[in-house]
């Protein structure tokens, strides 16, 4: 049976797209309320989310210095690498370990306002792509400093970007029901983080495993991370890495608000 609009429950008059609707026509005050979340993080600090660029910067140091002489690599081509990795690390990890309790954490407002349920998840990721741009810094100076140049390609970031923010849209939109559903998420979510870290490659490139690396792109984090790698380093992502990361786009999307338009009644009976 082929998947259309009619036996996915997703017609115009969804409620999962009248949903989707309502919270992006309240996009900018979604933006506002992710840069007050930060403000409130961050409050009577002096430096404020930059904190979180220092820390950035300390990491990619101490980690570029051990994990060259580890991997016998040139810190000319691995530390640039590995920052680019970490700081795509920080952003997915950021949003699939925090959606889990994205619901829970706001229920008080979800019980007593009349606001989509899709605003929470999307403010969520609004609020860690904000810190993306925060660490950004850190990855200029490292280009600076090893003399990488800047290509044509350099600019596919943006849409590359865009297209994990879509990725990790109904991924932290699937969490957050589920985890408003299942508590113990939270606690398999966090447990499994560590793991996906190591066979993410966050601290390698494929090509830099003295075995056969084919095993990494099995994961989907992995094309997440290199479809924004490769364009920051100056160089073009790989077709199958961008194709792949579309499909897991509208294989996730059309399972999501599957989902979402099934159980979006008892979301708050679950909180």
């Amino acid at each position: 049976m082929f998947l259309t609009e009619r036996n996915l429950g997703l017609r115009s008059g969804s409620p999962a797209l009248s949903d989707l609707g309502r919270a992006i026509r309240l996009l900018h005050v979604i933006a506002f309320m992710a840069a007050g979340d930060l403000r409130a993080r961050y409050r009577r600090s002096v430096l404020g989310p930059f904190w979180m660029t220092l820390g950035t910067a300390a990491g990619t140091l101490g980690l570029g210095l051990v994990w060259s002489e580890l991997l016998h690599i040139d810190r000319a081509s691995f530390v640039p690498s590995l920052t680019a990795g970490l700081i795509m690390w920080q952003l997915l990890s950021g949003c699939i370990g925090e959606a889990t309790t994205t619901y829970w954490r706001q229920s008080a407002i979800l019980r007593n306002l009349s606001v989509p349920l899709s605003m929470p998840p999307i403010q969520m990721v609004l609020k860690h792509l904000i810190n993306f741009l925060h660490n950004l810094p850190v990855l200029v100076a490292v280009l600076l400093i090893f003399r990488l140049p800047l290509t044509w390609a350099t600019l596919l970031a943006v849409p590359c970007l865009a297209l994990v923010a879509v990725n990790l849209l109904w991924i932290s939109l699937l969490l957050s029901m589920l985890g408003a559903r299942f508590r113990d998420l939270e606690y398999v979510v966090n447990a499994a983080m560590p793991l996906l870290m190591f066979l993410s490659p966050v601290f390698y490139r494929p090509s830099y495993l003295p075995f056969n690396g084919h095993f990494v792109w099995f994961n989907p984090l992995s094309h997440l991370i290199e479809v924004v790698r490769y364009p920051l380093l100056g160089t073009a992502p790989p077709g199958f890495v961008v194709l792949t990361t579309c499909l897991l786009a509208l294989a996730g999307w059309l399972f999501t608000l599957w989902l979402f338009n099934a159980k979006r009644d008892r979301i708050a009976y679950w909180l």
